[in-house]
């Protein structure tokens, strides 16, 4: 197959599985052989075994890397400080897309960024919805589950000072009802504890705020 012939029949898918696009086809070793060189010649980019995306001269598609994120393992949702990005609860940008997942933990490198993915037991794998963009969905934390993952899975203990460093912003995203609410849910003295902080935090937050 030759290249152009590759990049009609892909142009409008965000990743290429070459699990669907062999589906029906009977050299499927010509194929993957044909699929090698492209790599090799840096006209495809492999994001993982089987999961490709077109090098940019070729793509006609925009890339949203959080469904890259959400596909590279399943079942897994984009948290901690990138989601934190996302909602706009942390001023700097995080340059590697962590997830948690049930399953394994994994980690992925490629051109397209860093996708680390963190193991979180299957009775803590809730709290995130589903983001629709450029026709591709991704399924990223909220706010509130976001911070929560961020302090069990890193075993943080938190302070007011810690999270002043960590410049927390943007706290009127946070709703204290939910971020109550998932903490309870976790079951756990430490995550209740840190709950307690973080609600403190955006009080002076907000009191601060109301004095500028």
């Amino acid at each position: 197959m030759k290249l152009e012939n590759f990049v009609k029949k892909v142009k409008d898918l965000a990743v290429i599985d070459t699990e669907l696009l062999l589906a029906g086809v009977s050299n499927h070793k010509a194929i993957k052989v044909q699929i090698s060189r492209w790599l090799k010649a840096g006209k495809l980019i492999q994001l993982k075994r089987g999961l490709y995306l077109l090098s940019e001269p070729y793509r006609k598609v925009d890339v949203f890397e959080p469904y890259i994120a959400s596909i590279l393992k399943k079942p897994s949702y984009l948290s901690l400080e990138k989601a934190l990005e996302y909602h706009g609860l942390i001023p700097e940008a995080v340059p590697v897309y962590t997830s948690v997942t049930s399953k394994m933990p994994a980690k992925f490198s490629s051109e397209i960024g860093v996708f680390d993915y963190r193991h979180i037991k299957s009775s803590l794998f809730w709290g995130y919805a589903s983001v629709t963009v450029y026709k591709q969905t991704a399924f990223i934390a909220t706010a509130e589950k976001a911070l929560l993952d961020l302090i069990y899975l890193k075993g943080m203990k938190i302070s007011l000072d810690y999270l002043k460093e960590m410049r927390l912003q943007n706290v009127k995203a946070i709703s204290l009802e939910k971020l109550w609410e998932f903490a309870t849910r976790f079951n756990k003295p430490g995550i209740m504890r840190a709950a307690k902080i973080i609600k403190k935090y955006i009080d002076s937050y907000k009191e601060e705020e109301k004095t500028l």
